[in-house]
């Protein structure tokens, strides 16, 4: 399976331009020909200020940007790329100053209500291929492969399991999407509604793959600033709702 070092450089290469990737501590000084992409949390301060927040509780300040026109939205996730600019500036609460070079939003969604014997027919019985499965800052972050034929959009969503041996099941409704190719997606759920997340606990999520029905144990992985180093996945598709 794929790291998720080679995910991110995957990610840039189609983003284009050349890719740059370490851990941030690993640098006493910066270059503005490096260049980081990470999957982070946009946190709002206002309609038109934010910073990012990494899966290991790392801040980031957009003290320049080439996307000034970006609108923050609460509780959502974004793959970005960012150049780091400096360290953590006096007075200021954020470990890195960078400059926003692109932010691309991705499906982020809360977990669907349980619509009992309805739940077939609304969420779906589509089989995916899970590529990628891991908890970042309360997010179960997934990246599967399906069939598209960009007719429809597909419906993904994250419920309570009635099996016994899952706590959530992944839903996957294609509405019949023709089967023309074969195409990663990339999706986040919001965990924080769960009381009982502890850390270094896990989740049990069930999923309806070609294989058959799966059970994952996702751990949630305890906040070490600077170890951003997760296993798994490669590219997210917008074909999605």
């Amino acid at each position: 399976m794929k790291t998720f070092k080679l995910f991110l450089m995957i990610i840039g290469i189609s983003l284009g331009s050349v890719f740059f990737y370490s851990c941030l501590d690993d640098d006493d000084s910066y270059s503005l020909d490096d260049f980081w992409i990470e999957i982070v949390t946009v946190v709002p301060i206002d309609e038109t200020t934010y910073y990012l927040r990494m899966d290991d509780g790392t801040t980031l300040w957009p003290a320049a940007t080439n996307v000034p026109f970006y609108k923050p939205k609460e509780n959502q996730r974004a793959l970005v790329n960012f150049t780091v600019l400096s360290d953590s500036v006096k007075g200021y609460d954020y470990d890195h100053w960078v400059k926003v070079n692109r932010i691309d939003e991705v499906l982020t969604k809360n977990i669907a209500e349980d619509q009992g014997s309805k739940n077939d027919s609304i969420y779906g019985i589509d089989p995916v291929e899970i590529a990628g499965i891991w908890i970042g800052d309360n997010y179960l972050n997934v990246y599967f492969k399906t069939y598209f034929g960009g007719t429809e959009k597909h419906f993904i969503n994250l419920i309570p399991s009635s099996d016994k041996n899952a706590m959530f099941e992944f839903r996957h409704n294609a509405y019949d999407d023709p089967k023309s190719f074969n195409q990663g997606g990339f999706v986040a759920f919001n965990l924080k509604s769960i009381n009982t997340i502890i850390e270094n606990s896990s989740i049990t999520v069930k999923v309806k793959t070609y294989e058959g029905d799966k059970i994952y144990e996702v751990k949630f992985a305890p906040l070490t600033k600077g170890n951003i180093n997760k296993d798994e996945t490669d590219v997210f598709y917008e074909g999605l709702k």
